[in-house]
């Protein structure tokens, strides 16, 4: 007599015998059974889990698939932000990153025979698909997110349990209790050709291509449509994780693949940057024949701690790049040049091209950039052009085919009136200052004049002063924006400000809630740093560093908005093309008005105080002769003058029996000096901005300033290496910076202090050589904790 199965018993031997050829099939690639039967298992188990629903658990193999459309995704924080990468397109931006990794890891330059140190990259394709993020609490899938912003994503967990390589439990054991797997959904070719093939037999609209049928299908509310597109996961990598995982990126990567994680059968290990540059060479010419689209190749720094020690920008990472592949071109014709304006009134040409399939993305639009640029192509409209997708994403007309100019071509003419206010167009002026003076040319740019009084520029300049990194009113996105202008609510960002409720709920698409958050973020704007609040400005040429900059060198909106060019200009990285941006804003009647107002509504800027201990008393006598562009008179010859008068008073009524008195001083050079003093205008110039040098405390007769109590650290530099176990090497960088720190990358007889943690290198050695103080991170922690700062 034949015994009955336990059903609880048959569905645990189904769910591990399913769960083995998935393993073997995705991961493996290594197929163990015909399809047919892996149906037939999984219909058994599924009419097992009918007549027992109690036996049904959440990583059962037959619960990819369910649940009610969704009406909106959530919104996840991502706890480590999912950053993009640095490009390369070049062979030589490859050997700069690489030497980049080497420098920022003190490791030993080789000469033309060789013998330098080389780092061991991890590489892998990169798949042209959507970056989303896996978290698994004890082995079990609890959430799936989109990249989103890199802070934030949208949680589409329900839809990535519908993938069927992604594992709902992970397998085997010995992974964290919380690990954040991060890779790329695609869409392989054969899926993509046939998900198009029904679609087409549906009457339904077909993709352009697999990255846009992948990330269409994986945001779709109805986890049902998802579950029938022909979607694959590869993880790349980690976030977040409690546990211990291998040391090096290919060991992890390795590690996940044990637990049932497809990862890249293309991943290898490269000794050097010229076998990464091999393997980059290697994959571009096989990559027509591989079953997914790829865009370009990543490659990482292979040790974890090497990666802890080179950190990252604001943006990216020092360890990573993706070296792209050259873009696709394409010949199509240039049906019209449309213009449009932007936040800061530059009015710009945008190509309207015949539609082309370029790298597999349909292509009608594509920029110009500016009119010198038309020029520089002989650009009319009705011309053949060659289309290139730049980085595979920024459609740009590389050239015209002059041979197929069709006889009624036309000119590309610049508008003389604002296609959007109607104000005049006008060229810009580019004023050069040197010694011999001031020369202006023609700038390649032209600009609408009507200033925010055109809808165009007011609607981008609230979107930029709303964004998150600059003002970060949440809720407030382009759409609104347009409401809120079109709608006459809003003609300054200070209008913001003044919003109520009853304007706010009478919106299309506000209802009570979401009235009272918009208000409420609002509100909560209201607080900004000194920084943020420059940066959502606007100011031409003043992007988040140069803001960062001028807030914690100046110490104060005052300050800052006083500031001559001639005097912005002591500060690192600000040229004086940008000096005079600065200036020229804050000169504006209707800047200052809406500045003004801002304050007035209750806008409070935080963290202003007193200029940077490192900017006290920087401006010496002989900088500031040599910066005045006196003809004749250099470096050298304002040292000594300097060194001989000792005041730009003494200096200026200097005789010509004391001017020659002056070493190796021309008589040219005596007579060019005194010429220019005599100048009112240029000598009244002089003395403006030696007062406001005064005045800001950088005058060379200023008392050098103390570290004071929110500044302990100011003048010192301190360099950071080997692994930091409390934070990242960026938070505490951050921590150092903010009670006024340098810190470097390098160490160097002036490094004032290295924190050295475990596998500290050639830093820690170079510090130990030169006598320089080394701490641990213990005593970096007690004295952030001695200034309020607890990790």
């Amino acid at each position: 007599m034949t015994q009955t199965p336990d059903p609880a018993q048959r569905v645990l031997e189904l769910r591990e015998q399913l769960d083995a050829h998935n393993y073997r099939y995705y991961v493996l690639d290594e197929p163990s059974i015909p399809d047919a039967e892996y149906d037939r298992l999984f219909n058994e188990l599924k009419a097992l889990e009918a007549d027992n629903p109690q036996l049904v658990t959440p990583d059962s193999p037959t619960q990819r698939v369910g649940g009610a459309a969704l009406s909106e995704f959530g919104e996840v924080r991502h706890e480590v932000p999912m950053l993009s990468l640095g490009n390369a397109f070049e062979e030589d931006d490859l050997r700069a990153f690489d030497r980049r990794v080497r420098e920022g890891l003190d490791l030993p330059d080789g000469d033309l025979f060789g013998g330098g140190a080389e780092v061991d990259y991890c590489c892998e394709p990169k798949l042209d698909g959507l970056a989303v993020s896996l978290l698994y609490e004890n082995g079990h899938l609890v959430r799936g997110a989109t990249r989103g912003d890199g802070s934030t994503g949208e949680d589409i967990s329900v839809n990535v349990r519908t993938i069927r390589n992604v594992p709902l439990k992970l397998r085997g054991e010995g992974w964290p209790a919380v690990l954040e797997v991060r890779g790329e959904v695609f869409m392989s070719k054969a899926g993509f050709e046939a998900l198009n093939e029904r679609q087409r037999e549906a009457g339904a609209k077909t993709f352009a291509n697999p990255r846009n049928a992948a990330a269409g299908s994986l945001r779709q509310l109805d986890p049902n449509i998802t579950a029938n597109r022909p979607l694959e996961f590869c993880c790349y990598g980690i976030g977040k994780v409690e546990g211990e995982l291998a040391d090096t990126q290919i060991g992890i990567l390795e590690q996940l693949r044990s637990w049932g994680l497809a990862i890249s059968r293309e991943l290898k290990l490269a000794h050097g940057v010229e076998q990464c540059l091999a393997y980059y060479r290697d994959i571009g010419e096989r990559r027509a024949g591989l079953g997914y689209e790829i865009d370009g190749v990543v490659f990482k720094v292979n040790q974890l701690a090497y990666q802890r020690e080179l950190g990252f920008r604001a943006r990216e990472p020092r360890w990573a790049i993706a070296h792209k592949f050259p873009a696709m071109e394409e010949v199509t014709e240039l049906l019209d040049v449309e213009f449009q304006v932007g936040r800061t009134g530059a009015v710009t040409p945008v190509a309207r091209l015949k539609p082309v399939q370029v790298a597999g993305v349909t292509v009608s639009n594509a920029t110009l950039h500016n009119m010198d640029e038309v020029a520089r192509l002989g650009l009319m409209i009705g011309d053949s052009v060659i289309i290139r997708r730049a980085g595979d994403v920024i459609p740009q007309v590389m050239q015209v085919v002059a041979e197929r100019r069709p006889a009624d071509a036309r000119p590309v003419v610049i508008p003389e009136h604002c296609p959007v206010c109607g104000s005049a167009v006008e060229r810009t002026q580019l004023v050069k200052r040197g010694k011999a003076g001031q020369t202006t040319s023609e700038g390649s740019v032209y600009r609408c004049v009507g200033r925010l009084t055109c809808q165009a520029q007011l609607k981008q300049s609230i979107i930029h002063f709303v964004s998150r990194r600059a003002m970060d009113i949440d809720g407030l996105g382009e759409k609104i924006v347009e409401q809120l202008v079109d709608t006459g609510l809003v003609s300054s960002p200070a209008d913001l400000y003044l919003l109520t409720y009853e304007q706010v709920i009478a919106l299309e698409g506000f209802a009570e809630l979401s009235s009272k958050n918009l208000l409420s973020s609002i509100q909560a704007s209201k607080q900004p740093t000194l920084a943020r609040f420059i940066f959502a400005l606007g100011i031409p040429d003043v992007g988040e560093e140069t803001a960062k900059l001028l807030a914690r060198a100046l110490g104060s909106l005052e300050r800052i908005s006083q500031a001559l060019p001639e005097v912005l200009v002591y500060l690192p990285d600000v040229g004086l093309e940008v000096a005079h941006e600065i200036h020229s804003f804050f000169a504006d009647e209707h800047n200052r008005t809406v500045i003004r107002q801002l304050l007035e509504r209750g806008v409070s800027l935080q963290e202003e105080g007193a200029i940077a201990a490192e900017y006290a008393a920087s401006v010496s006598l002989a900088e500031f002769i040599e910066r005045l562009n006196i003809p004749g008179v250099a470096k050298t010859g304002a040292e000594r003058l300097a060194s001989r008068f000792g005041s730009l008073a003494k200096l200026m009524d200097a005789e010509w029996l004391e001017l020659k008195q002056v070493e190796r001083f021309t008589e040219k050079a005596q007579s060019s000096l005194r010429e220019w003093f005599r100048n009112d205008a240029k000598r009244q110039h002089a003395l403006a901005i030696e007062a406001q040098l005064r005045e800001f405390g950088m005058h060379w007769d200023s008392p050098k300033a103390e570290a004071g109590e929110g500044q302990p650290l100011a003048s010192q530099t301190w360099v950071l290496t080997g692994t930091l176990e409390t934070f990242s090497r960026d938070v505490a960088k951050e921590h150092l910076e903010s009670l006024g720190a340098k810190v470097a990358g390098s160490v160097s007889a002036k490094t004032h202090c290295v924190v050295a943690g475990p596998g500290a290198g050639s830093k820690l050695a170079k510090a130990e050589q030169l006598g320089v103080t080394v701490w641990s991170e213990q005593q970096l922690l007690d004295l952030l904790a001695s200034h309020g700062i607890n990790a």
